[in-house]
């Protein structure tokens, strides 16, 4: 299982709200960086600054940030662990992880603690802004590109035998779709593929968040793994 018992019910800021961000990273600098980008667009605030784990899981709770962003690598408290704190303490906040892809061995780990996606410390910063907003709003939660080698780097892993999840309730089609979030396909990639209206990829997509109690469409790429439904993928 992705989570133990079902997901919180997130709160996603209304058309036109401010997104209220904290930020997580034991470099000053980074938090800098960010923070001068993330203040001067219109429609984000950054509430708040940790340098630890244990801080962003109590600045969190203090300030109700609808997105936090963390790194993994922190003293004392990581970020894996004040992810899982987070997520799992019932906060709406979305989690993303900044983390250096290519050399973090913790990326499954910080799934399964509950984060919505990734950022790459060397993302342009226009890319990062992007990121906070469809991570608010609940959208597409992770960079095509990003999603692919994340799911490169399951399909690396040893397979789990017999499967630890079992796919009750979800349909055919359902059963489509989801193979085809694990090969990192987007909505409208989706609706292609399976000849079908973008309005009807995304209920779909919705319905299996639903049944599967997944927070997001990361833990369905989890979810699809864990089933046994996912395939090899496709190189990038």
């Amino acid at each position: 299982m992705v989570t133990d018992g079902p997901p919180p019910v997130l709160h996603r800021p209304g058309p036109g709200a401010t997104i209220r961000v904290l930020l997580a990273d034991d470099q000053p600098l980074v938090r800098a960086g960010l923070n001068a980008v993330l203040t001067d667009t219109t429609g984000i605030d950054v509430v708040g600054e940790a340098g630890t784990g244990a801080e962003a899981v109590r600045l969190t709770r203090e300030l109700r940030p609808d997105v936090v962003v963390m790194d993994i690598r922190m003293p004392g408290m990581d970020g894996l662990d004040a992810t899982r704190m987070i997520t799992g303490g019932g906060s709406p906040a979305a989690v993303l992880i900044l983390t250096t892809f290519d050399t973090d061995d913790n990326v499954y780990r910080a799934l399964r603690a509950g984060a919505s996606g990734f950022l790459v410390k060397d993302m342009v910063l226009d890319d990062i802004v992007a990121a906070v907003r469809v991570v608010a709003t609940g959208d597409a939660l992770i960079a095509p590109g990003v999603t692919r080698r994340l799911i490169a780097e399951f399909a690396g892993r040893p397979e789990p035998s017999p499967p630890s999840r079992t796919l009750t309730g979800v349909t055919d089609r359902e059963r489509e779709v989801l193979a085809l979030i694990a090969r990192g396909r987007t909505n409208t990639e989706i609706a292609a593929d399976l000849l079908i209206s973008l309005g009807t990829a995304k209920a779909h997509v919705a319905s299996l968040l639903s049944k599967l109690g997944a927070r997001d469409r990361v833990q369905l790429v989890i979810i699809a793994y864990e089933s046994g439904l996912a395939g090899r993928p496709e190189p990038p």
